[in-house]
This record gives C-alpha cells, sequence and structure tokens, in this order.
C-alpha cells in the first residue's frame, strides 16, 4: 500500500521514504490493529469468606446493585455495566487475596467519607496518584470484609 496514493507537485523525492517499511511502522492506517476477540469485561469473581456478609457490603456499604443470589455460596452484583460473582473460593482463589478492584466515582472524597461510614475499613484517604495532560488520577483504599484491598478512583479534569 502506498501512502498517500498521489503525492503533491514537486515532491516526487518523498516516495522511496513514504514507502519504506521504517515509515509503515508509525502510520497506523499501514498497520492496523488486529481485530479484537475480546469487547471488555463481563464478570469478575472475587473469592470471599462469607457471601451473604461480602454481599452486604458491596451492595450495603458501595452501593452496588444487588442482581440475584444462586444459592447460599453466589451472589451477582452489578457494577458500571460488569457483574460482580461472590463466591466462596471452592478450591479456586482464597478469601482475602484478590486482585484489587478499582471504582470510578465522581466525587473521591464524598465516596471516601461515605463507604468508611457505612462500614468499610480505612486503607488510604484520598490522594492524588498521578498528574496527566488532561486530568488529575485520583485514588483512595479501603477493605473488605475479607480484607481485600478496593479502590476508589476519580479522573478529575482542569
Amino acid at each position: 500500500m502506498e501512502f498517500p496514493a498521489k503525492l503533491p507537485p514537486g515532491f516526487p523525492w518523498l516516495r522511496p521514504i513514504l514507502d519504506s517499511e521504517r515509515f509503515a511502522a508509525f502510520i497506523p492506517a499501514m498497520n492496523p490493529a488486529p481485530q479484537p476477540v475480546i469487547s471488555g469485561i463481563g464478570q469478575i469473581a472475587v473469592s470471599v469468606a462469607d457471601v451473604t456478609a461480602s454481599t452486604a457490603f458491596y451492595r450495603d456499604v458501595l452501593g452496588l446493585r444487588f442482581l440475584f443470589s444462586a444459592g447460599p455460596n453466589l451472589a451477582f452484583l452489578e457494577a458500571g455495566g460488569v457483574r460482580l460473582m461472590l463466591t466462596t473460593s471452592q478450591g479456586h482463589g482464597e478469601a482475602g487475596k484478590n486482585s484489587v478492584l478499582y471504582f470510578r466515582t465522581g466525587d473521591l472524597a464524598a465516596a471516601y467519607g461515605a463507604v468508611v461510614a457505612r462500614g468499610a475499613r480505612a486503607e488510604r484517604p484520598p490522594a492524588l496518584t498521578a498528574r496527566m495532560p488532561d486530568h488529575e488520577l485520583w485514588m483512595a483504599f479501603v477493605r473488605d470484609t475479607d480484607g481485600n484491598l478496593v479502590g476508589l478512583m476519580s479522573e478529575v479534569r482542569a
């Protein structure tokens, strides 16, 4: 594929440069990304010791929408279009030793204060994590009933 297909008058010397492999590596149109086979996260499983207590934490403390239970060892909640599955370890994972879940919030200080007031164990209060060109990333952390670290994050636009 030639880029551009037609050169402006007086620039024929650009053709060897534009057609070179080194130049092509910097042009996304000449190197299209592979078609995604994954469209997003549909569900995240969290191993917990007590599904009932953990459901209360994620529903009542964090404010996630409860979807349904499937027996005493399985509950589902919704977080911004992603299903959260709370389950006993059943041989997979260990309660309190999961990956960190980061939940978005528009007002980090208010969200942190609210979840701590509702019973979350405070781990780290809101703090500036990174300054980006177009926003600041702020984070805070709490622990759930099993000791899993839960992140709260807010991207503050200038």
